[in-house]
């Protein structure tokens, strides 16, 4: 489990580094187009600097955001004392400090968990999760956040969707500010359509495969560590089992932090395109090894 632990985070470095390099690249290109090789010298500073801005970002105010994106509010003690009591004794058994707990008011059963590190951490449950799941499967499935806090991959999870939503923001500014000049010289338009076409394949295309390949490991290995901190795979078995027979997504979430749900909204939305870009493995899937790890419990 620890040696799986280790590999994630090295292949979440590895990712966010590509991801760097990437915005290096853009720059060099785009300094390339305005002034030659020394333009394109000083777009890679440009684009390293952009990069760090955003992890800076990201370091500062990258789980408010995700929160307030998301529509949570802290939820009070005293109206959801057993959220509160399962958290606390779940920390406690993982040796973490009690994260803060917040809910978002919709129906449909979902969770996640972000923050960028155990100290500065917060798990999230949805008003719909709370009343379908019984005491057993709320723990189960807290006890999936919570193992995402303690295997450290929740800050590069931050830090990559925060890079994606600016390079998506980034792409739609560069796109509207285009039709919306009459007149612009030629070089200034064809730097103004190369980075904005960058931008547009890095928030649409390479975002979300990075995504991809951060959460369909670290989903399984959370799904694993659940069972070994509750010492109960029943209960996450089961709150699986309710939340694959919802068809429903959430009614507000965003796209750049959907891969942070132990259910990803989007899926939900399912055709060919989305297929490819699946952050989870599939539900069924997941079922199946904690219905296998409850027989080998069982025999």
């Amino acid at each position: 489990m620890y040696h799986q632990i280790q590999l994630n985070r090295r292949r979440s470095v590895l990712i966010v580094v590509l991801f760097v390099l990437l915005w290096s690249g853009l720059g060099y290109l785009a300094g390339f187009i305005a002034g030659g090789t020394g333009g394109g010298f000083a777009g890679v500073g440009i684009g390293l600097l952009l990069a760090l801005a955003v992890m800076v970002y990201s370091l500062l105010f990258g789980k408010a955001t995700v929160l307030a994106i998301s529509g949570a509010r802290p939820a009070d003690p005293a109206q959801y004392a057993q959220l509160h009591n399962l958290v606390e004794t779940l920390a406690l058994g993982a040796g973490l400090p009690k994260p803060e707990v917040y809910v978002i008011n919709d129906p449909t059963p979902n969770a996640f968990a972000t923050g960028l590190s155990p100290k500065a951490s917060a798990v999230t449950v949805t008003t719909g999760l709370l009343q379908m799941m019984n005491r057993e499967e709320l723990e189960g499935v807290l006890g999936h956040e919570m193992s995402h806090i303690r295997n450290h991959d929740v800050r590069v999870v931050l830090i990559v969707a925060t890079m994606v939503g600016l390079a998506a923001l980034l792409a739609s500014l560069l796109w509207r500010s285009m039709f919306s000049l009459r007149r612009v010289d030629e070089r200034v338009a064809l730097l103004l359509i190369v980075a904005g076409a960058i931008l547009t394949v890095i928030g649409l295309v390479v975002g979300p495969l990075m995504q991809l390949a951060l959460s369909r490991s670290r989903e399984s290995l959370a799904d694993a560590s659940s069972v070994e901190l509750t010492r109960n795979p029943l209960g996450l078995l089961h709150a699986l089992q309710k939340i694959a027979q919802n068809d429903k997504p959430l009614e507000k979430f965003n796209h750049t932090t959907a891969a942070m749900f132990i259910d990803n909204p989007l899926e939900h939305h399912k055709h060919w395109f989305h297929d490819l870009f699946d952050t989870h493995p599939p539900i069924e899937e997941r079922i199946a090894t904690l219905e296998a790890i409850t027989g080998v419990q069982q025999t």
